[in-house]
């Protein structure tokens, strides 16, 4: 049985890997939401245990614009490319956590498996304790990347996995040594209640759709007339998303568009969601608004906050949009779309590589035809995925006792 690791009369300092600081909205909230929930774990272990160590706990980001990180989340940072910043940055920690997100897998390249790895297998030879937080594994598809997550992920001392069939793929891989937890993924656990309307209605002002002004009435999505509801749109450039495809969700926008509703396209990773949105919007025959602009998290929070309606292939703007009890229809691109839709009981409208406008426009009627009972069901499932998200937290910091 494996010692536990005892942390000096200090906080603990801990060092976070992931694709931090490249403008994805979708690790972003990933981060935020891990930073917020071992805080909040951190100090509630602080009240019951006056006598340990003191302080806020110590974390330190890799990240791709560190000094970008530092801004946002109050944190230190260090150039993610930089061998000698992560050594340093390792050889002070007390604990690794290599999340959360999809970090293991080759579907996007090798190099990305091998620089995710690579950071675990430095802090196992330091002889720093490991966590994989709430990670969504694969697909790992080529006999090497099997390999190495075989080789690397038994060295970590705890697995935490965003859904059963991780779980399962680690299991078929090999990976059998640290014990292996399923929860959810970490962007559910974030504390959404803490953002208004404010900065979306302000954004969404500058296009021409809502007011700015706070004292106007602003009536909450949902209750709005059909002819000014608002419908979000976030799309991605993958392989596959054919220009039938795309004239596909263009079909659907212009049938939510003749209905009144007003059609905007989120990108969720700036700029390369650009492109993607902007693409489909040119095949419609009604205007819509692109929103071409870099948001920090709470921004899009905020402006999802503000939807009647959400269309998306992106992961995380189908998550945000559950946690905030937005309606929902998700296009599946990648088996984590399938995976966190059956965790709400739900199915994608259609597969990337087959979709079409009757299957998406099907989809998009049957939750319209009664968006309050959809509402209601997910606020059902979603409460206890956020209890499993944030259990990801106390399970890391039992790491470190």
């Amino acid at each position: 049985m494996r010692k536990r690791v005892l942390v000096a009369a200090r906080p603990p300092r801990v060092v976070v890997s992931g694709y931090y600081g490249f403008r994805n909205l979708g690790d972003e909230a990933v981060l935020l939401a891990m930073l917020d929930a071992l805080k909040k774990q951190w100090a509630q272990r602080q009240k019951k245990r006056p006598e340990g160590p003191g302080g806020d706990l110590k974390v330190t980001v890799l990240s791709h614009d560190s000094a970008q990180t530092k801004r946002l989340y109050g944190v230190e940072a260090v150039n993610r490319w930089q061998l000698k910043e992560i050594y340093r940055a390792l050889r002070g920690a007390d604990l690794l956590i290599s999340g959360g997100g999809s970090l293991l897998q080759d579907v996007t390249g090798i190099k990305s498996l091998l620089y995710y790895l690579g950071v675990v297998w430095l802090a196992v030879k330091l002889k720093k304790p490991v966590v994989f937080y709430a990670q969504g594994i694969g697909p790992v598809r080529t006999a090497l990347g099997q390999f190495l997550v075989r080789k690397v992920a038994n060295r970590a001392r705890l697995i935490i996995v965003r859904d059963e069939q991780s779980a399962k793929d680690l299991q078929r891989m090999g990976v059998d040594r640290p014990p292996v937890h399923v929860t959810v993924d970490a962007a559910l656990g974030l504390p959404c209640q803490n953002i208004d309307h404010r900065a979306g209605r302000e954004i969404l002002s500058r296009y021409g759709i809502l007011s700015a002004d706070p004292g106007q009435f602003f009536p909450a999505p949902g209750s709005r007339s059909p002819a000014s509801r608002i419908a979000g749109i976030s799309m991605r450039s993958w392989p596959g998303f054919s220009k039938k495809g795309q004239q596909a969700v263009a079909q659907v926008a212009d049938w939510l568009a003749g209905r009144g509703w007003q059609v905007v396209f989120l990108p969720f990773h700036y700029p390369d969601d650009v492109a993607a949105c902007r693409d489909v919007a040119a095949l419609m025959k009604k205007p819509a608004l692109v929103l071409e602009n870099s948001f920090t998290v709470e921004e899009m929070i905020s402006l999802i906050k503000c939807l009647d309606l959400l269309i998306g292939m992106r992961l995380h703007a189908l998550i945000l949009a559950a946690v905030l009890n937005v309606p929902l229809v998700g296009i599946s691109y990648d088996p984590k779309i399938e995976r966190f839709l059956s965790q709400l009981d739900l199915e994608p409208a259609a597969q990337i590589s087959n979709l079409d406008f009757t299957r998406l426009n099907a989809a998009v009627e049957e939750v319209l035809n009664d968006p309050e009972g959809f509402r209601q069901k997910l606020r059902e499932k979603i409460v206890p995925l956020q209890e499993l998200a944030r259990k990801s937290a106390v399970l890391t910091l039992d790491v470190i006792g």
